[in-house]
């Protein structure tokens, strides 16, 4: 019925996304007489790119396997002219002799597959002149630099600019093409939607007819060799009539100065036109001291002037101004006065705006946060306009940390609400759940190693323990319905199964959010290899039983729903409703938002079905799926976050049946003690049921205890640990470490790649932990913090131009001491190395927010002075129109033509038509993607070009830099 939750993919360079290693096949003559095949030439190119500061820089090189064979094993070569001197370097063993400079690979990096590439770096100094280099050669063969893509630039309209219906949206853009090539033409779309091409410069299009909305607007330029580059996504908001535009739309001010917005019309009018603005609501510590009356002719009309707003000295608190004109629609910007030293909750509000800036396409029409504003991206979402319930708990907490700047806590309820209608399923959705039978919540079937052992068999003879907390939520609540996320959605119903709230396989013609699935089996399944499938499947799309024979075996199917749901993201929006309660609670503004503090609540008491063995079996020592036994009442509960739980049933009322499980396997990455400290201890988020509270108390401190037992000699926290090993209760290796009887996971879940390499997980772990030191000051907590920075800082470079490099990639060796909770070991064992590095903005931002509250209760200041250089780094160097992003290499972007399994025999279709079947592929089941205005970039890496560079702006990832500031104003500046 169900296999594992799975959204956490990555490759070296990004989290989230899969990179299967490549295999090394033993190369072997048969005894034919024939001739031995000749190895092809070695055949390679290599990109360089600086960090230059004026006394040093950091250089990455990207080398790229042009050939028909695999690379075993590389010697990079290359010197320079000056007098650069080599400091360090990552992803390598780099040496210097004179001019010239030797990178031999690590031993993780040393294959190359055909068309796949590897990055290498380092730091150097210099005086002078730092030209690049020209002579790079791999194990001796000379290598051409890569082909560059060209650069593009929208330079028309300017990004929030507000246009009438039936007005022309002019768009221009400049383009420059690299490495001796020439422009071929510049497309420009409104999202994936061609609105026309130019192929001589001036580069420039008329865009008619576009809908009253928000609109993202990109110019692709083509060179001569056929590469191409998008520009930064431009957003614009085309309006029902002429309307006055102000920007921006959120403002801070800090007590004792002024600020300044602008204000200008959306269109050319017949006659001057007056604009008035005035204060319409809430703080009269603001006050308007410029710019109450501007006139507008219908020759300057579109030239931006200046409307001042002032704070007195003491204030705080946010207004609303509005500026108004006759005939026009008006415009209303927040404005929020700060307390005198905090330039960090000017940032945050200035990125708040950025975000939530209709115009800059975070979010559908709707309100709910898109994974990406850019559509072509494969992480665990497939598609950039998926979301996931990871990015409805950072709403909630971008709009906690809102509510404590401004003092608004409309937003923070409205984005519960959304989260609800939407994320949450309704009776609608879930209809049968009053045939569940907690006595026998589930049938087993096996995990399998690999996806092509699937479908998994059904073995109903295999014991399976009772649910001990269903009776107990009903009681509660009233309802045999589960109050939690399923994990992920299509927004925009790209896929076309429609399986929006309440409607089950509506089809492409819905226009709602729909629910999907992906991942199903088991722990090698990559996102290149996932058929995605709906979460209410009635047979209309797949095969004769829809997609449920992909997955398990069974003598018949039934037409059904099954959610899955992502354990952090729930216990991430219960932190955020901790947040939100101790704000609103100094502002004396509680009762504002007890409703939704209460639904936190109930959404916590559900989560504990995360705490339990996904068949309810007994924790400890469990080995063999029938002599491992069932569980009694708490006996199979770990009282620590698993990596899913999930509850599906028929869609047939008159013939109903239900399932629930939780999961074996659990991960370090995934714990978070601030919600458990927050269900067991906040008054106002206690859970409703008989033993809620007292199951996260005992959670709280049994994820303390894993952090220990989990933390290595360095510092870093490994894997995890399973009560089901291999997913399939199977014998571990002998001497294999455990935790109360779970078994030492060094890469729980999924293995493509291991889910414990990825430091993002150090960070948002750890941050966790952070804050819930800083409220409770807890011991246990503060020791593993302790070990933790030190580690974390001494991997940590900030150079002097504010650019930075932390901990990417994580190797480990040994495994832990079996724990002993009354004298634990020291894990002297245990051993971790960090592989390669990285500038990643949203693990830096939560690595920053790590320090910052580790050092407000600690009062260590290498900790405090490194979030503060990170935050200054990023702010000073990576802004742009839509955010705070860099420039991103996707090698692993040569899978979208890798196969994926289906059975011989099965055959399907997808909602749009696409064939599945034994021959079908990543893309060929998502053709969607040729529409998307960056497919062009994918089919030239896949005909052999260079890896192909993004710059995304991933919702999670904003909200977390924003949050990063808004906590570092609050507890260090």
């Amino acid at each position: 019925m169900h296999s594992g939750h799975r959204p956490r993919r990555r490759t070296a360079r990004r989290w989230w996304t899969a990179a299967l290693a490549a295999l090394a096949l033993p190369l072997t003559m048969l005894g034919t007489g024939s001739t031995p095949a000749q190895a092809a030439a070695l055949q390679c190119s290599v990109d360089y790119r600086t960090n230059d500061w004026g006394s040093g820089f950091t250089a990455e090189l990207t080398l790229t396997n042009r050939g028909s064979d695999a690379i075993d094993g590389w010697t990079l070569t290359y010197s320079y002219a000056g007098d650069q001197k080599l400091s360090n370097g990552w992803n390598g063993t780099w040496s210097q002799s004179g001019k010239n400079v030797t990178v031999k690979n690590a031993p993780y990096n040393a294959r190359i597959a055909a068309g796949a590439a590897v990055s290498t770096g380092g730091q150097f100094t210099y005086s002078g002149s730092n030209a690049a280099p020209a002579d790079f050669a791999v194990n001796g063969t000379s290598c051409t630099g890569a082909h560059q893509p060209p650069i593009t630039v929208l330079t028309s309209p300017e990004a929030g600019a507000v246009y009438s219906q039936g007005e022309a949206v002019p768009l221009a853009a400049t383009a420059a093409a690299a490495d001796g090539a020439t422009i071929s033409k510049v497309e420009f779309y409104d999202d994936t939607t061609l609105l026309g091409t130019d192929t001589s410069s001036p580069y420039t299009h008329s865009a008619f007819g576009l809908t009253v909305g928000s609109h993202s607007l990109v110019a692709k330029a083509y060179d001569s060799t056929g590469a191409s580059a998008d520009s930064t996504p431009v957003g614009v908001t085309v309006a029902a009539g002429p309307t006055v535009v102000a920007s921006p739309g959120q403002l801070g001010v800090q007590q004792g100065e002024s600020g300044t917005y602008e204000v200008k019309l959306s269109e050319q009018p017949t006659a001057d036109v007056t604009v008035t603005t005035a204060r319409a609501s809430g703080n009269t510590g603001l006050t308007l001291t410029g710019g109450a009356s501007l006139t507008f002719t219908p020759s300057n009309w579109d030239t931006a002037q200046e409307v001042t707003v002032s704070a007195d000295a003491s204030g705080s608190g946010s207004a609303v101004f509005e500026s108004i004109a006759p005939g026009h629609g008006k415009a209303a910007v927040t404005v929020t006065q700060l307390a005198a030293a905090k330039d960090y909750d000017a940032r945050f509000l200035e990125l708040y705006g950025k975000i939530t800036d209709p115009a800059n396409g975070y979010f559908s029409p709707e309100g709910i946060p898109y994974h990406s504003v850019e559509t072509l991206i494969v992480e665990a979402p497939d598609h950039g306009h998926e979301t996931t319930s990871e990015a409805y708990s950072y709403l909630l907490w971008l709009q906690a940390m809102y509510g404590k700047v401004t003092g608004d806590w409309a937003k923070f309820n409205n984005a519960w609400e959304i989260m609800e209608t939407y994320m949450i399923p309704t009776h609608a959705d879930q209809p049968t759940n009053s045939f569940y039978n907690a006595s026998k919540p589930a049938t087993y079937a096996p995990e399998l190693d690999t996806p092509n052992e699937y479908p998994a068999p059904l073995d109903g003879t295999v014991s399976v323990g009772p649910d001990p907390i269903a009776g107990e939520l009903k009681s509660a609540y009233g309802t045999d319905d589960v109050y939690g996320m399923h994990w992920l959605q299509d927004v925009d119903n790209t896929y076309g199964y429609g399986n929006s709230p309440g409607n089950c396989e509506a089809g492409p013609s819905d226009t709602g959010p729909s629910y999907i699935n992906t991942f199903q089996r088991g722990a090698q399944e990559s996102v290149w290899e996932t058929v995605p499938q709906p979460t209410c499947d009635a047979f209309k799309y797949g095969g004769k039983n829809g997609y449920l024979d992909l997955f398990t075996g069974d003598a018949s199917y039934a037409k059904q729903w099954k959610f899955t749901n992502a354990p952090d993201a729930d216990a991430r929006a219960v932190q955020a409703a901790y947040w939100a309660d101790i704000w609103a609670g100094e502002q004396g503004k509680s009762d504002e938002i007890s409703a939704t503090l209460d639904k936190a609540a109930k959404m916590g008491d559900y989560l504990r079905y995360a705490m339990f063995d996904k068949y309810f079996k007994k924790i400890g020592d469990c080995v063999g799926p029938s002599a491992c036994p069932a569980g009694t009442g708490k006996d199979s509960s770990m009282y620590l976050l698993s990596w899913y739980y999930a509850w599906g049933g028929a869609v047939d009322t008159s013939a109903g049946w239900a399932w629930r499980i939780g999961s074996s396997h659990t991960h370090g990455g995934y714990q978070n003690p601030l919600a458990a400290y927050a269900l067991s201890t906040d008054p106002d988020l206690k859970p409703k049921s008989a033993t809620g509270q007292s199951d996260w108390a005992k959670s709280l401190d049994r994820q303390v205890e894993f952090y220990r037992w989990l933390q290595s000699d360095e510092g870093a926290i490994a894997g995890g640990a399973t009560n089901s090993w291999a997913g399939r209760y199977g014998t571990p290796p002998a001497g294999t470490p455990t935790f109360y009887g779970m078994f030492y996971d060094e890469k729980p879940v999924y293995h493509d790649p291991p889910s414990n390499q990825w430091f993002g997980f150090q960070a948002w772990s750890m941050e966790r932990v952070a804050e819930y030191y800083q409220q409770s000051g807890d011991a246990g907590a503060k020791a593993v913090l302790d070990k933790w920075v030190d580690w974390a800082l001494s991997e940590t470079t900030v150079n002097p131009d504010g650019t930075f490099r932390i901990p990417s990639t994580l190797e480990w060796s040994g495994q832990p001491d079996t724990w002993n909770a009354s004298s634990p070991g020291d894990n002297g064992d245990l051993h971790v190395t960090v592989a390669d590095y990285t500038n990643d903005v949203g693990v830096a931002a939560a690595y920053a927010k790590t320090l910052t509250y580790y050092a407000d209760r600690s009062g260590d200041t290498a900790a405090a002075s490194t979030a503060k250089a990170l935050l200054d780094g990023m702010w000073e160097n990576n802004q742009d129109a839509l955010g705070i992003a860099v420039p991103e290499t996707r090698a692993d972007y040569n899978r979208f033509d890798d196969g994926i399994y289906v059975p011989s025999g099965w055959s399907g279709t997808m909602p749009n038509g696409d064939t599945i079947d034994a021959s079908s592929t990543f893309a060929s089941i998502r053709s969607f993607y040729q529409d998307d205005p960056a497919w062009s970039k994918i089919e030239s890496y896949l005909q052999g070009g260079a890896a192909p560079t993004f710059t995304y702006h991933r919702f999670w990832a904003q909200a977390d830099i924003a949050l990063a500031m808004g906590s570092y104003a609050e507890l260090l500046e």
